[in-house]
């Protein structure tokens, strides 16, 4: 069952998708209305996921489940994988690859493989004050808090003097 991201509780799991590019205004329209139709029939064993969704700085997107009423199963994980790996291919886009970093450089998002990441921290080129976006955050009160945090508050950390 399709509900308002914002209405879900802050323990509800979150699955981050981070585009290698931003979507159109057009492709945004069309991947939310892909997301309404797969939201609302998405279920586990047979019963509906409570879910909402969020696409952030026309780049990221973000899905959230209610598991206090409905929890995720392998089946309906795999269910989602599929889904974003169709919208992989009909966008063109990379939204799978964990090996990428995104972060702000003043306000643009910059997207980069992590060995250009780690470069670019050994060339001073970000820094502990770089705004990062932690995509490993596990429900929406990390979401809400530390997703988009300095590298010093992040896993980035380690690759920073």
């Amino acid at each position: 069952m399709l509900v308002d991201f914002s209405t879900l509780p802050e323990t509800s799991r979150v699955w981050i998708y981070q585009s290698n590019r931003p979507f159109t205004d057009t492709e945004i329209q069309q991947i939310e209305h892909k997301l309404d139709a797969f939201i609302e029939n998405w279920t586990a064993h047979g019963s509906d996921l409570n879910a909402g969704y969020v696409i952030k700085y026309k780049r990221f997107i973000v899905i959230g489940l209610n598991q206090d009423l409905n929890k995720a199963t392998g089946c309906s994980i795999d269910a989602s994988v599929h889904f974003i790996q169709h919208l992989e291919q009909e966008y063109e886009v990379d939204l799978m690859d964990k090996m990428n970093v995104s972060f702000k450089q003043g306000d643009y998002i910059t997207y980069k493989p992590l060995t250009d990441f780690k470069q670019m921290a050994k060339d001073k080129a970000v820094s502990k004050q770089t705004i990062v976006f932690n995509n490993l955050v596990n429900n929406i009160a990390e979401f809400k808090e530390n997703w988009e945090v300095p590298a010093s508050d992040s896993w980035h950390s380690r690759f920073l003097r």
